[in-house]
């Protein structure tokens, strides 16, 4: 089996790279730095040459609604176009749990990279995770006011990037799900507790404020909106949020 991972130098590509490479299967790394564009699709028709299975984990370069929706349905147009003409048999997309509850923001760019692989003509299916613990800082402090950060009070089940991962890895080796799986951590946590100890970890004192008015990848949520959907197709993550901090 040939793999192509696209985007495969961020955090989460690079680690499905490697627990593909696990599964035994050959894997191509895609990205500007190996000279392939998916924007404008140069490289992509060498890239995909006898591949059986295209991984898009691809990022946008900002996360303002109108900037990621614009990258998401150009990339993900040009990949799919791309995987029909060279026969790809399965496309697999990275996407995010609440992408179809909630209608603004991120989720709104995200939504429409669903959409795309359900319309495309190439067997696909859709990976939703959940907030990343390498990434809850960064999402964090982009709520920071002089007087502390201010993040929506939500309940999630945050997963380490390498269980993430690991799912992206195993739906690509097996048969196009024609839908979606979810993945969700071992625990239910609030967003404020899990900025709260990851900016101490990281030695900033700042106070974590839950405010109902903060948005979350520009969109208003509510409490339980990025919990799995119920009766959804779940791969439970094993790493816990308290064993990855003692690890920073």
């Amino acid at each position: 089996m040939r793999v192509v991972v696209a985007g495969a130098t961020g955090l989460i590509g690079s680690l499905a790279v490697a627990r593909l490479r696990d599964h035994g299967v050959e894997v191509v790394p895609v990205s500007r730095a190996t000279g392939v564009d998916i924007s404008t699709g140069d490289g992509l028709d060498v890239a995909l040459r006898a591949a059986d299975v295209i991984v898009d984990v691809t990022e946008s370069p900002s996360r303002n609604q109108e900037v990621s929706t614009a990258f998401f349905a150009t990339a993900t147009s040009t990949l799919l176009k791309a995987a029909a003409t060279a026969g790809v048999e399965h496309y697999v997309a990275l996407s995010m749990v609440g992408t179809d509850r909630v209608g603004s923001g991120y989720f709104q760019a995200k939504a429409v990279q669903e959409d795309l692989a359900k319309r495309s003509t190439v067997p696909h299916s859709v990976v939703r995770a959940p907030l990343f613990f390498e990434s809850v800082e960064t999402v964090a402090v982009t709520s920071t006011r002089p007087d502390g950060v201010y993040v929506p009070p939500l309940l999630m089940r945050p997963a380490a990037a390498d269980d993430v991962a690991s799912a992206v890895a195993h739906v690509a080796v097996g048969v196009p799900l024609f839908g979606v799986l979810e993945v969700a951590g071992p625990e239910v946590l609030p967003f404020e507790e899990l900025a709260s100890q990851v900016l101490a970890a990281r030695g900033r004192a700042s106070r974590v404020v839950a405010d109902q008015r903060a948005l979350y990848f520009g969109a208003m949520l509510e409490e339980r909106t990025l919990l799995p959907a119920p009766g959804a197709d779940l791969h439970l993550g094993h790493h816990t949020f308290d064993r990855w901090l003692k690890e920073l």
